[in-house]
């Protein structure tokens, strides 16, 4: 069943429109630092850069299953609480049940899959919008990661195995004299595996097909259902490695915590050249999309401005990035 995917696969003015977007977005990157650099004295600094790379580990693994939401044309608001969902069955499964620390993580890591295919049923077969449907579940996860944990933090201070094999290993650095932790080459390593199945896979195949015709995608044969509800499941499983290593980065679950990762997700996905109308988007610019988020919000924290502003500021950067994608796909119309 080829189905022609020949005919579905991206035409090559797309592919240089990807790859001008992520150029644009890597040039900002690089102004974004030279600018902070010069502003304080306290940006230039290893330590500094460190902090970044921790801080864009988490959201950019959630912004890795967020692109191939996107780039179906649909959105998963869903995924900040699924995170945080994934830590606190993390946490219950290894410290209150003390079972074996990867069974844990592999609990955790299934728990975000589980409330992916959820979402995807939802959409895909009972044709709920994206929008309304994770907007549910986002609620839905909320209050289980509450009700399991018992409205209670779940510290790891008393499961010195989950120190040892998960902190220890991620918060760690393999890299002799390199300071770099561990848990910035998963979020690597997770993108690599992305840009994998959506440039090699049939699943990555039919997302970009799903994004840029989806009847037409049908009236070929392909099974739409299936499909997008395994883009969604693909999209909760990096929500559930998420989860875990935010448990990892902060030695604990916390129930309460989560709430607003997805629209920093969702941030970096865009402004890394993913357009929301579906059809176009990559992993690499993802990835320098997130650091551009993680680079903003600490130069503007070691600038001092305050919390509000730098929502506000984040906001603008996102309605920049969305206008400046209508305008490209003017252009190529």
């Amino acid at each position: 069943m080829d189905l022609g995917l020949s005919r579905l696969v991206r035409p090559r003015s797309l592919a240089r429109s990807d790859a001008m977007q992520r150029l644009l977005a890597f040039a900002a990157l690089i102004l974004i630092i030279v600018f902070f650099s010069f502003a304080s004295p306290n940006f230039f600094q290893f330590d500094n850069f460190v902090g970044i790379l921790i801080a864009t580990s988490v959201v950019g693994v959630l912004a890795l299953g967020e692109t191939f939401v996107i780039i179906t044309a649909g959105i998963d608001l869903s995924i900040g609480t699924v995170m945080t969902l994934a830590a606190v069955m993390t946490g219950v499964v290894v410290t209150n049940m003390g079972l074996p620390v990867p069974v844990g993580v592999l609990a955790g890591i299934l728990t975000g899959g589980l409330v992916g295919v959820a979402n995807g049923i939802l959409i895909a077969r009972f044709k709920l919008p994206p929008f309304i449907a994770t907007l549910g579940t986002l609620n839905v996860a909320r209050g289980l990661a509450l009700v399991i944990s018992g409205l209670a933090p779940i510290y790891f201070t008393s499961t010195p195995e989950f120190n040892q094999a998960v902190m220890g290993s991620l918060l760690g650095s393999l890299i002799p004299g390199a300071s770099i932790p561990n848990i910035v080459l998963v979020l690597f390593g997770a993108a690599i595996v992305a840009a994998f199945i959506l440039s090699k896979t049939v699943l990555g195949r039919y997302t970009y097909a799903l994004g840029s015709n989806e009847e037409a995608t049908r009236l070929s044969g392909v099974n739409v259902a299936v499909w997008k509800t395994a883009v969604y499941a693909l999209g909760g499983l990096f929500a559930g490695l998420g989860g875990v290593l935010i448990a990892a980065r902060v030695n604990s679950a916390q129930p309460s915590l989560g709430f607003g990762y997805e629209l920093d997700a969702i941030a970096a996905v865009v402004i890394g050249g993913t357009s929301l109308s579906g059809g176009e988007g990559s992993i690499l610019g993802t990835i320098i999309g997130a650091f551009i988020i993680s680079t903003l919000t600490n130069g503007l924290r070691i600038m001092s401005v305050p919390q509000e502003w730098q929502t506000v500021v984040t906001g603008v950067v996102v309605i920049l990035a969305v206008y400046l994608d209508i305008i490209r796909r003017r252009q190529q119309a």
